[in-house]
């Protein structure tokens, strides 16, 4: 439609600098270096627009003068703009694409889990690994399997499903918890391996809040009901009926009904109504998460950093070499 306009963005915080005579770029969203393609269009290698450089025109066109960069970007998503950007003293043109406003958002919280991690990284000195789920479907997989299988040695584990909307992998990534190390490979040089391959062997602990949903919350209980380790958050949103979801209409829309509901084998009816309540109940209050703070983070790192000191879990030394004279 030649109405339709399509919003494109920069993936920055920009800031009005009417004393610079543009808009200073005040954040660029950091996003894992091992995947280029989510690197945001300012942090690009060909770009490299930093922190505290100020956009001066976009496509010749002065930004000071516009409500918003943003409003000289329309219908140029993925499109090359010549953006005037000065950086200290000096003054260059440059190339940029924007991108759509959802991939700027997947940006936002691309930063958002990247940051958990490193958090993770830096409190624990390596010894916790960490694993985000945005949810369970067939492509968080390949989510489950970047981030798990590096840290799979590690002594702890933090597996966060806040804000993880559902789907039907839960099993699955149970069943890769289950699995327990029974014997040990001891190669001519270098460290022992086990068997079963890629079996976790130290502490788990799980975050989920108010936005962990469906098959989220079917992981959160099968971690509790399994003993697999300690859940810390808020209560889960509490959807726990199954739909199929195929019942297509003549009119292209869909209508779904309540078709199986999920019981314990005490006879009590799990998830549905209520939610999963977390071992340990923690709050991230708003202000202190606006200034940076993450208190369920916090309090899953505190734990696994005291089971590891009471309970080490070290690789088993390996018995003297027969001797075979």
């Amino acid at each position: 439609m030649p109405d339709k306009i399509e919003l494109a963005t920069f993936g920055s915080l920009l800031e009005r600098d009417a004393a610079a005579a543009g808009w200073r770029v005040k954040h660029v969203y950091q996003t894992d270096p091992d995947f280029p393609s989510q690197i945001t269009p300012f942090a690009r290698p060909e770009v490299d627009i930093k922190e505290g450089d100020v956009l001066l025109k976009i496509n010749g066109k002065s930004t000071v003068d516009a409500v918003h960069p943003e409003q000289l970007l329309r219908n140029q998503a993925g499109k090359q703009v010549l953006v005037e950007v000065k950086s200290g003293d000096k003054t260059r043109q440059v190339i940029v694409k924007p991108v759509s406003g959802e991939t700027a958002e997947d940006t936002r919280y691309d930063e958002w889990e990247y940051t958990r991690r490193l958090k993770v990284e830096a409190d624990s000195l390596g010894k916790i690994g960490y694993v985000h789920l945005r949810a369970m479907t067939t492509e968080n997989i390949e989510e489950w399997a970047r981030d798990f299988y590096p840290a799979f040695n590690r002594q702890g584990l933090i597996i966060d499903v806040r804000n993880n909307h559902g789907g039907n992998i839960d099993s699955w990534i149970i069943e890769k918890l289950l699995r327990q190390a029974w014997s040990y490979f001891q190669p001519r040089n270098g460290e022992p391996q086990w068997n079963m391959q890629y079996a976790f062997r130290g502490h788990v602990a799980v975050i989920c809040n108010q936005r962990t949903a469906s098959d989220g919350e079917g992981f959160c209980t099968g971690v509790q009901r399994l003993k697999l380790g300690k859940v810390f958050g808020t209560r889960t949103w509490g959807g726990g009926i199954w739909l199929s979801a195929q019942k297509w209409l003549v009119d292209s829309g869909m209508a779904t009904a309540a078709e199986m509901g999920v019981y314990g084998p005490e006879g009590q009816w799990l998830v549905e109504g209520h939610g999963v309540d977390p071992d340990v109940v923690v709050e991230n209050l708003p202000h202190a998460t606006f200034n940076g703070s993450d208190a369920q983070l916090d309090a899953a790192i505190n734990y696994l950093k005291d089971e590891i000191v009471k309970d080490p879990r070290p690789v088993p030394t390996k018995p003297p070499y027969p001797v075979k004279k």
